[in-house]
Formats: C-alpha cells, structure tokens, sequence
C-alpha cells in the first residue's frame, strides 16, 4: 500500500508520516528531508532554497520526479512532501492531508527550529508563497484544492498520537475497490 501524507510546513506531515511508517513496517521517503538536505548542501537556508527554486526551476522538477519515481516503483511506502498526494498520482492508495491554523504551525515551527515566533511565522509565510507561485507555475496544481485527498485532519485537534489513531482508522478501513476517482487530474501538468 502506498499512502502519501501531505501538508503545509509544521502541519505534523513528519511526524506521523514517520510514525505510521515504523507502525506499518513500511519505508519511509520525507520529501522535505530531501530538499533540507539539498539546501544544506549548498550552505542555503531552506527559505533561501525556495527562493532559489523560484529562479530555477529544476530544483523543484529533480525533487518532484525523485517522488513519483519513487511512488511508481515501491509498495508499502508512506511518501511525506507537501505534493506527495499529487506527485504520487495513480500511483497512491490512501491520500492524507494534514493542517493546522497558521499560528500553531508557527509555534511549532519555532519550537522544532528553536527560532522566535515572529521569525517562524514570516518564514512560514514566505516559503508557503513561493511554494504555492511555483506548482502553479510548474505544474498548474492549486495548492489549496483538498479534492484529492482521501483525508483531510486538522491536527491542532488532537495531539500526535490522536492524529495517529484517525489515520490508523483510515488504513484499517481502506478499500481498494472503491471508487478513487481518476488520475492524472485534467489540466495538471505531469511534466518535469
């Protein structure tokens, strides 16, 4: 089964990405962890990598085919990345949406980042703009269109493992006879 978990930045995309995975037996891809480490590589903050992105567009397009590369070609694999629900294609079983409101997603941020509230928050900010100005850019993919998604959880409603319970819900009672609704999406460019 391949069940992709997605997100805005400090939504708990990793953390129960990383935890249904260790439940699961199942590998785990973090697209976010590929794209720090590309940053890192290039001694760029992360924030400073998206602006990079926004000037060079291979950037995105390496990372975004390394994900459906990777949802094509494994099976029992919980695939973690703001886009995983849409890079991952025909490909996902169960797609996952997790949120927040913006001020919890922030102090979650400044907490993981031990970095003042205000800086997370602008950070927040501006990389979901740049994120948000790149995939329709690249892709023509509404960032805010939740229609694809099998699940949608506010996780500022319960605590880590009470947003592991609802999601554990939804495995156990997966059908992979249902009616999912077709893939590619009309008028989404697949291209990278």
């Amino acid at each position: 089964m391949l069940i992709t978990i997605s997100g805005p930045i400090g939504s708990g995309k990793s953390t129960a990405a990383a935890a249904l995975a260790a439940e699961l037996g199942y590998d785990h891809v973090s697209g976010g962890d590929i794209f720090r480490g590309l940053a890192d590589e290039r001694g760029l903050t992360p924030l400073e990598f998206n602006k990079l992105a926004e000037e060079d567009d291979q950037i995105d397009r390496d990372l975004d085919r390394r994900l459906r590369t990777t949802a094509r070609e494994n099976d029992d694999l919980v695939l973690e990345s703001r886009l995983a629900g849409w890079m991952a294609g025909e490909y996902a079983d169960l797609r996952v949406w997790l949120d927040a409101p913006e001020d919890i997603r922030a102090a979650r941020v400044s907490d993981r980042e031990d970095t003042p509230l205000e800086e997370a928050r602008r950070t927040l900010h501006a990389r979901a703009e740049s994120e948000v100005h790149r995939y329709r850019l690249y892709y023509d993919i509404d960032f805010t269109d939740r229609s694809i998604y099998d699940l949608v959880v506010n996780t500022a409603r319960w605590d880590p493992g009470g947003v592991m319970q609802v999601i554990r819900t939804a495995v156990a009672e997966y059908d992979p006879e249902a009616d999912e609704g077709s893939f590619p999406i009309e008028g989404v460019n697949y291209e990278f």
